[in-house]
């Protein structure tokens, strides 16, 4: 079982219609943000349960949960098949395991307009509350695919005419300048660690982002969050 805690989470998961077994809500709690989730947990037939603050600082483990919490029988992954046929934005993790980091990706994909998010089964973050509650309701509409092999999975999607973006500090192009071949699959490795070198062998480009201060890289999220918006200026320029 997951927990979702906060407004905008639950709000989110209420509205795709994600399987949820109960809701607590705080005593005393109010306000039209928390009134929305009262009333889409009626409509939803979700059983409401007001309870003293503090069970839902147990509940949520004392993340900032703002006066609700919901119970949800867990993220189901989608099967690579479930990838949208007309996809034009992938993103594929590399072993990306801090969950804050994975749930910030998620976020970033999602408000980028990403299809999909790609996710190994083995050495990566699983989905769980931490990436939940930083995916901020992003993954209510985000397919997240369960994946094996990156590099063999790589060679399915170029079969099916994905161009392969590798983001890395080794990148021989900078992503500001890199032209974008569509359909596009965005690669982002580990922390520290960054793709594996198979993984990147099997990227169509490798792509930077180049650094004029004193540290030598951005942290996963922030420098996919970048990547992303470049994307998404250079295809919405293109219309």
């Amino acid at each position: 079982m997951q927990v979702l805690s906060g407004i905008h989470p639950v709000t989110e998961a209420l509205r795709a219609g994600q399987p949820i077994e109960r809701i607590l809500i705080a005593k005393g709690a109010g306000g039209p943000k928390l009134q929305l989730i009262i009333d889409l947990a009626k409509k939803a037939k979700v059983p409401l349960r007001y309870e003293p603050r503090e069970a839902l600082d147990r509940s949520s483990k004392a993340a900032t949960h703002q006066g609700v919490v919901a119970f949800t029988t867990g993220q189901r992954y989608a099967q690579f098949a479930e990838i949208p046929e007309k996809a034009q934005l992938l993103v594929l993790l590399d072993g990306v395991e801090d969950p804050h980091n994975l749930g910030a990706i998620i976020r970033s994909a999602h408000a980028a307009g990403a299809d999909a998010v790609l996710l190994p089964d083995r050495r990566a973050a699983p989905v769980t509350e931490v990436a939940a509650k930083a995916a901020a309701g992003a993954l209510a509409h985000m397919p997240i695919v369960r994946i094996g092999n990156v590099a063999q999975t790589l060679e399915k999607l170029k079969q099916q005419g994905f161009w392969i973006y590798g983001l890395t500090e080794r990148g021989t192009e900078t992503y500001d300048k890199v032209p974008f071949n569509l359909p596009t699959v965005l690669v982002v490795g580990a922390e520290g660690a960054g793709l594996h070198d198979l993984v990147a062998k099997n990227c169509d480009v490798l792509v930077n982002i180049p650094m004029y201060g004193k540290i030598g890289s951005l942290n996963v999220s922030v420098a996919t969050g970048i990547a992303l918006f470049e994307w998404r200026r250079r295809a919405a320029a293109s219309r």
